[in-house]
């Protein structure tokens, strides 16, 4: 895996390499592009952490995740998790995505947190393959047709 591989905030002057990035076009219906998530980001201040997967000075991802959400909405189920992970075109296979879901991981143990949340896309052409290799397990629910997984950080 490559070493130079950090996380950035999304800023006025990395926008533009945030809302360029793209993922493969037989991908495009699995994840919703980077601007999307920036807009949402935008409406839900305070709950929403979107970085820029960088190698070095290279832009080769997206991640949104959030923390300590009120999952159904009464009050009783918090969870944090990765909201959206996108990974650039001819740029999957690398360990960009492994980096980015550890790197979400740290973060919800260093505030605390046990568990990572996740959703995707369920199918064959979905990403479950990769969310399984990392331990992720799913929970029976869905969330907006998709599946629910949740990796035990312990």
């Amino acid at each position: 895996m490559p070493t130079s591989l950090h996380l950035q905030e999304i800023t006025p002057d990395n926008f533009e390499r945030a809302v360029e990035l793209r993922v493969a076009p037989d991908q495009e219906h699995l994840v919703a592009p980077v601007v999307k998530s920036l807009a949402e980001a935008y409406v839900h201040p305070g709950v929403a952490w979107p970085r820029l997967v960088c190698d070095g000075a290279e832009a080769v991802g997206f991640l949104m995740a959030f923390f300590d959400i009120d999952w159904t909405g009464e009050g009783t189920d918090f969870r944090s998790g990765l909201w959206r992970l996108n990974i650039a075109d001819g740029k999957q296979g690398r360990g960009y995505g492994r980096f980015a879901v550890r790197s979400v991981a740290d973060e919800i143990r260093r505030r605390g947190g046990t568990r990572l949340t996740t959703t995707w896309h369920p199918g064959a052409d979905g990403p479950a393959g990769f969310y399984l290799a990392l331990g992720f397990r799913p929970t029976g629910e869905t969330s907006g047709g998709q599946t629910v997984g949740a990796l035990e950080l312990g």
